[in-house]
């Protein structure tokens, strides 16, 4: 049977089929159609870069599962969205193989060297060195991308592809090159001072006298497609204990770093059970530590259960306020309580117990806003940088992968290794290089973070799937740093409780409060009235950029409805 052609435009009029009955399914379709998602069939691939997006639909053509093309997409990232898709990084991934009735959180965050230690981003005084934890080689962790993604191709793939397939298209696209667009130019033209100071960054990205590609020049990184190749070739055994892995070593020692080649040998992703909580009668999953993102969605999400947000309508004064001090409640335990678990007890099922959070509620107020400093928990922690990236994929049959991994900085610590093509994190920033000495986005460090061998610092990211009566409704994740959490929160919010499809969920103007500061930071978009509302409440109102950028996918009946940000220049949602 041929297959239908992509849709572009979701009629508010259709009617769809089970899972969902027209109960379930009228919140959903009630919003007036303002935005329109891609509607497909068959698979549905959503990501901040549209020719990676692409590569993932064209895997899903060829018969591969949802794994299969996010593993694809996550190798073509590290070509076409260099400041944050990577090989030289770590993230987290969340799988859901519906034939197995199987949800699981793979782990590839990045890991301190054996050689650190508690001090080591201190200078000779004692004092935090922004210099060392941010911009120097020490600051690179031990990267978990190439460990993450094979190991979700060899356990969940479908079996079809082999690993050397599902890189081939990221080769094609390191070798031969791609058009630099809009984002790309603006990018590494912001990036110049810190990437022209190295000089395979410098090589690779600009001129000779550090002039930054023009829109439309052809960008070529043979270096990484020999990379690429290799790891096709030899596994991630050619990353980690072979070549590339001894020339990342080389080159970081060169730099004064501490990072080995046995530091590389002994990196392992970690497959852990996903943190899990239900919201007004839709199954979550998130991420669980060394991630704080899943534990503090279901806690806001908990706190919210039993308030009529739904009536109360989307960004409305009421609204806001109760979203708002859920977030700052949530905030305040994620200071105190999280960290690796593998090193600090994380007290994951009393964060998520409803009953708890019912507790957390209860010390809201309707009308006023609660200083943060009547909260009480430790200092806060760690924060990506907004150039993380993150990808959702769906098939037709169900399974899912929500997927977000980062470099931390916008292009990482700027470090290429000699003779890779690969740009390196600096993801150890996130630890508290010193309890109460704030980090790079202005979050301060406390003690269940605190830098020690092989320990993963902790991370905001929060690849989510959400599930209705055990079938994925719901695929998303963002970017945003400290951000994230509640920027993912919204999109689950603004589907269940404010029926927006899941563009307009998408689009929605965007609130955040992190318990310090003490506001409520706003997009662009709220009504002057619902800011003065909030203010006659006690809050302080702050301004800023646009925050995250979602790639979600939200399935009704049969049908994959997707919607890349449009905060993102260059994101694609598409489908078959």
């Amino acid at each position: 049977m041929p297959r239908r052609p992509l849709i572009l435009a979701l009629a508010a009029s259709l009617l769809f089929a089970a899972p969902l009955s027209a109960r379930e399914l009228a919140p959903i379709l009630s919003a007036e159609a303002r935005f329109h998602p891609v509607v497909a069939e068959n698979g549905m691939v959503a990501s901040q870069e549209a020719l990676a997006t692409r590569v993932g639909v064209d895997i899903l053509k060829a018969g591969g599962n949802a794994v299969d093309a996010a593993v694809a997409v996550g190798f073509a990232l590290a070509v076409t969205l260099p400041r944050a898709g990577n090989l030289g990084g770590g993230g987290f991934m969340l799988v859901h193989r519906a034939d197995r009735a199987e949800t699981v959180a793979i782990d590839y965050r990045e890991t301190a060297p054996a050689a650190a230690h508690r001090d080591i981003f201190l200078d000779d005084a004692g004092n935090a060195d922004a210099q060392k934890s941010r911009h120097s080689a020490l600051a690179v962790g031990v990267p978990g991308t190439v460990a993450g993604l094979a190991l979700a191709h060899q356990r969940y793939g479908s079996g079809r592809f082999a690993l050397a397939d599902l890189i081939a298209p990221a080769i094609r696209l390191a070798e031969e090159g791609f058009v630099v667009g809009p984002g790309l130019a603006r990018s590494l033209a912001r990036a110049a001072p810190r990437l022209t100071g190295d000089a395979e960054a410098k090589r690779i990205f600009y001129d000779a006298d550090g002039t930054p590609p023009a829109i439309g020049t052809i960008l070529r990184q043979p270096d990484l497609a020999a990379s690429l190749k290799a790891i096709a070739a030899g596994g991630p055994d050619a990353f980690y204990r072979g070549p590339i892995g001894e020339k990342i070593a080389v080159a970081l020692e060169g730099r004064g770093g501490i990072m080995t080649a046995d530091d590389l040998a002994a990196y392992a992703a970690r497959v852990r059970a996903p943190v899990r909580g239900r919201y007004r009668g839709y199954e979550i999953a998130s991420m669980p530590p060394p991630s704080s993102g899943g534990v503090h969605l279901l806690q806001i999400l908990n706190m919210l259960d039993a308030a009529p947000i739904g009536e109360r309508g989307p960004n409305s004064a009421a609204t806001i306020h109760l979203f708002a001090e859920a977030a700052r409640r949530a905030y305040a335990d994620r200071a105190r309580y999280l960290g690796d678990p593998d090193f600090v007890d994380v007290p994951v099922a009393r964060l998520t117990d409803p009953a708890y959070a019912g507790r957390l509620a209860a010390t809201i107020s309707p009308e006023r806003a609660t200083p943060s400093d009547e909260i009480v928990a430790g200092a806060l922690i760690d924060a990506e940088s907004n150039e993380t990236t993150h990808f959702s994929v769906v098939d037709a049959a169900g399974n899912a992968v929500a997927n977000t991994y980062t470099l931390n900085f916008s292009y990482g610590v700027g470090i290429v290794a000699e003779g890779t093509g690969i740009l390196l994190n600096n993801e150890l920033d996130d630890f508290s290089a010193k309890p109460g000495v704030p980090n790079a986005y202005g979050l301060i460090g406390a003690e269940a973070n605190a830098v020690a061998a092989n320990k993963r610092p902790l991370s905001s990211m929060t690849p989510t799937l959400v599930f209705k009566d055990g079938r994925i409704l719901l695929a998303t994740g963002s970017p945003g740093g400290s951000l994230i959490i509640t920027t993912v929160a919204q999109i689950v919010i603004n589907v269940i409780d404010h029926g927006m499809n899941i563009a307009e969920a998408t689009a929605a103007p965007r609130v955040h409060h992190q318990w310090r500061p003490d506001e409520i930071r706003i997009e662009r978009g709220l009504s002057p009235d619902t800011i003065r509302l909030l203010e006659t409440r006690g809050h302080k109102i702050s301004q800023g950029r646009a925050m995250g950028s979602t790639q979600s996918i939200l399935k009704i009946g049969d049908e994959l409805t997707g919607a890349a940000d449009p905060r993102s220049d260059g994101a694609l949602a598409a489908g078959y």
